[in-house]
């Protein structure tokens, strides 16, 4: 399905009013997870500016033990620092990569404002080399845009 094809149903879903926002965010991770071939691990990691972590909200995929990534280690917790969109086309060629499966080939994170403010991030994971263009980050910077409303 063409990301343009999920955009009313991610709408749907932030509409939802008997669903909490983490079900709703846990709910678009599965959608995507579900739907778009490429995206192979799903996970949205809000920021705790206070203790300098991300803490990982809700995920579809393999399970992973990266639940808590502190702010600079791995490209989530460079993502947290820069307030930068971070596509990694290939992670072996990072040096800061933390390894959550050794299918994953490339990455793509995308930072979550509110309000001017980093509060989170969605990370995607792919097991393709490459998987991600820029189509993939407006795409995800409208998913979170659509997140940081219910938040």
């Amino acid at each position: 399905m063409s990301k343009s094809q999920l955009k009313p149903q991610i709408e749907s879903i932030i509409a939802k009013p008997l669903l909490e926002p983490k079900q709703k965010m846990q709910a678009i991770c599965d959608l995507l997870q579900e739907q778009i071939d490429t995206y192979d691990w799903v996970g949205f990691y809000m920021a705790n500016h206070d203790e300098r972590v991300l803490n990982l909200w809700c995920q579809a995929g393999e399970q992973t033990d990266h639940v808590q990534i502190p702010f600079g280690k791995g490209i989530c917790g460079q993502v947290a620092v820069s307030n930068e969109n971070f596509v990694v086309e290939d992670v072996k060629a990072q040096d800061n990569y933390i390894a959550c499966s050794i299918h994953v080939k490339s990455e793509v994170v995308i930072p979550l404002f509110k309000d001017g403010k980093n509060i989170g991030q969605i990370d995607i994971d792919s097991n393709t080399i490459d998987a991600f263009d820029k189509s993939d980050e407006e795409f995800l910077e409208w998913v979170n845009a659509q997140v940081a409303a219910i938040l």
